[in-house]
């Protein structure tokens, strides 16, 4: 009663099903409080099962927007398996349009595999790892730059060691239709979503969907097909369900990038004004200028310009213009051919 999780779902019932995960917190407002996480279920008959989830971090809306249409517009009768969807998942952290938890700052996405006994934040992730995520064949979940943070749309899968695993990774991927990807080689014990997908013998996929707090028509499809096409190239529907086909243009082949060093950002070294020179999905050189740094507080002294590292795609700037040391402020991926 005190610890872990509490969900009364049957993931073996066909039609459509809403309830909650409870995670029991004791609060000083509530001593016997739980943590409501809405989660629903909906199959119809045997096949392939995924889980959805948005709201790992609270502010990244797009995830959370399109899953809760989702749930709407789901029919059971017109797919075979099973989709889970998890709008909310780090539901204190979205009701406050935080990055993370205000029950005790944990940042999901960081808190894996868990904890039973734990904090809010580890006893949401733990009920991930060993209880949803084993019971689905894929797991998605779906980011965006949050209010901090402008990002250029992409996915993301962990590289495997199993090879046939992260080839059906590598075409999931592929299959989101975004224009550009990550493998990324955070090891097994990674506490990411991914990481515990990958643990718990689900194949985890990843996306990063827009940025600055909000949400935007070309966000807000681009979230849409991907997951439409996700739920297609398993044979979980054969039509789309978010975005009904049209006459947009088949995506671009994907382009594989890499991040792999601290150098393909720059970091704030002191407290003040960040001006960007570049656009998100320039190609830079190593040398090139990527903005300037503003000290207000010194008028007399000239902005200092920031240089890149390293060459590549620039995949991310922050968006507040003030900064403190320790901020990142731009970082560049390195394609990778073949």
């Amino acid at each position: 009663m005190h610890s872990g999780f509490y969900h009364a779902l049957d993931f073996d019932r066909d039609g459509k099903t809403l309830s909650h995960l409870g995670v029991p917190f004791s609060i000083d407002r509530s001593p016997y409080f739980h943590v409501k996480v809405p989660v629903c279920v909906v199959r119809n008959g045997e096949g392939p099962s995924v889980l959805l989830m948005a709201g790992n971090h609270g502010d990244e809306y797009e995830g959370e927007l399109c899953l809760a249409r989702l749930i709407r517009k789901l029919d059971p009768a017109r797919m075979r398996g099973r989709v889970t969807i998890l709008p909310l998942t780090n539901a204190p952290a979205v009701l406050a349009a935080r990055r993370c938890s205000p029950l005790d700052g944990g940042n999901l996405n960081r808190a894996f595999p868990g904890d039973a006994a734990g904090n809010a934040t580890s006893r949401i992730a733990y009920a991930l790892e060993h209880d949803l995520f084993p019971r689905h064949d894929v797991v998605l979940d779906l980011h965006s730059g949050g209010t901090s943070m402008e990002h250029l749309p992409c996915a993301l899968i962990e590289r495997q060691a199993d090879e046939a695993r992260f080839e059906r990774s590598l075409a999931l991927m592929r299959a989101l239709g975004l224009g550009h990807g990550f493998i990324a080689d955070n090891g097994p014990q990674a506490p990411t979503s991914m990481g515990a997908a990958g643990r718990a013998g689900a194949i985890g996929l990843s996306g990063e969907f827009g940025g600055g707090g909000t949400v935007t028509p070309r966000s807000m499809a681009a979230t849409a097909r991907a997951i439409d096409r996700l739920l297609v190239a398993l044979g979980i529907v054969e039509t789309p369900v978010l975005a009904p086909a049209g006459n947009e243009p088949e995506p671009a082949p994907m382009r594989i990038l890499s991040l792999a060093s601290h150098s393909q950002a720059i970091y704030a070294g002191r407290h003040g004004w960040f001006e960007p020179a570049v656009e998100l999905g320039a190609e830079v050189a190593a040398g090139d200028v990527a903005g300037w740094y503003h000290d207000l507080e010194r008028l007399g002294e000239t902005e200092e310009a920031l240089h890149f590292a390293q060459s590549g795609i620039v995949i991310s700037r922050r968006l507040h213009t003030m900064c403190e040391s320790g901020d990142c402020l731009i970082q560049v991926a390195r394609p990778v051919e073949g």
